[in-house]
């Protein structure tokens, strides 16, 4: 059921990872990392990974971009403006997804200029950008930053106008097996998200549920070209969502070497999630899942599935 997608976006081979690099005390918004250590994870990560999937064109982006030039490294950027919330979400199971109007109108002007600037950079890089995401996760019924699929639509339409690169949107693999039918229209291709551990699958089940993940929307979509923009496994947990028991460095390794096995295999464009653990996300407490999916720990040590000599 896999399609070279390499060939059908007309791309190099290379393996792909989700790059966000906010350490200790940084958080977008707030403290960026600077040139130098931008410079220092890209290093780590060249020569292993030739794709990088960015989830906002702010200022992280931009410095990515910047090292990639002026230090000559063999990277290509698929680039995402983030959306937020456009309508209230009243499904969203934590406490969050219900704005004021006020706020509602301002995230809508905010998000514009976000889309826009996309394009701004989409033009300014097009070497190094190959291509452009106008949101991440904004449709799923659990999304705290809920944008109705006419309002992306509209968006896909706006840069594939201003710019030249293919446009996707990353989503869940959910939403696009019955809901977003006149968006996959739109795009120039299909980026999904698939994490067997946040749906309580074992890792001796994982590799198959990510496969029938994929197949499922590739076969709803014969033609269009299906990318996996995030897929991952968490290393530790509070016990909220993932059962701690279900997350390990060991299982990481399995994980990501059946994965990258199976993505080369079939030639599918995937994005591991993520390059480095990021502190900022989440709840305060230190276990909290969605600080833990790194291959590389906050402070660039590895973790066993990159250790040198092993899975790279």
């Amino acid at each position: 059921m896999a399609m070279d997608t390499f060939k059908q976006l007309n791309i190099g081979k290379g393996r792909a990872i989700c790059y966000s690099g906010f350490r200790e005390g940084q958080n977008p918004g707030g403290t960026y990392p600077s040139y130098a250590e931008i410079k220092e994870d890209l290093l780590l990560l060249s020569g292993h990974w030739k794709y990088l999937r960015l989830f906002d064109c702010d200022l992280h982006a931009q410095t990515v971009i910047e090292v990639i030039r002026q230090e000559n490294l063999d990277f290509k950027v698929l680039l995402g403006a983030y959306i937020t919330a456009e309508m209230n979400n009243f499904n969203c199971p934590w406490n969050g997804g219900v704005y004021s109007e006020e706020q509602l109108e301002k995230n809508k002007k905010e998000n514009l200029d976000r889309i826009d600037k996309l394009i701004v950079l989409a033009n300014q890089h097009p070497d190094i950008i190959f291509a452009l995401s106008v949101g991440n996760e904004a449709c799923v019924e659990w999304t705290d930053h809920y944008v109705p699929e006419n309002k992306v639509v509209e968006y896909v339409k706006r840069v594939k106008k201003g710019a030249k690169q293919p446009v996707t949107f990353c989503e869940n693999y959910l939403p696009w097996l019955f809901k977003l039918d006149k968006l996959a229209g739109e795009v120039d291709f299909i980026s999904i998200h698939t994490y067997p551990v946040w749906e309580y699958k074992h890792i001796s089940e994982s590799l198959d549920y990510t496969k029938e993940n994929y197949e499922a929307v590739a076969r709803k979509f014969p033609g269009k070209p299906v990318v996996i923009t995030e897929a991952g496994w968490a290393t530790n947990s509070n016990g909220r969502g993932i059962n701690p028991e279900n997350v390990n460095e060991d299982y990481q390794k399995t994980y990501f070497d059946k994965l990258m096995q199976w993505a080369d295999k079939e030639q599918v464009l995937t994005f591991f999630f993520e390059a480095f653990d990021e502190y900022w996300k989440g709840s305060p407490e230190p276990f909290e899942p969605e600080k833990h999916w790194g291959l590389f720990k906050i402070d660039r040590t590895p973790k066993l599935a990159v250790k040198p000599n092993e899975a790279l």
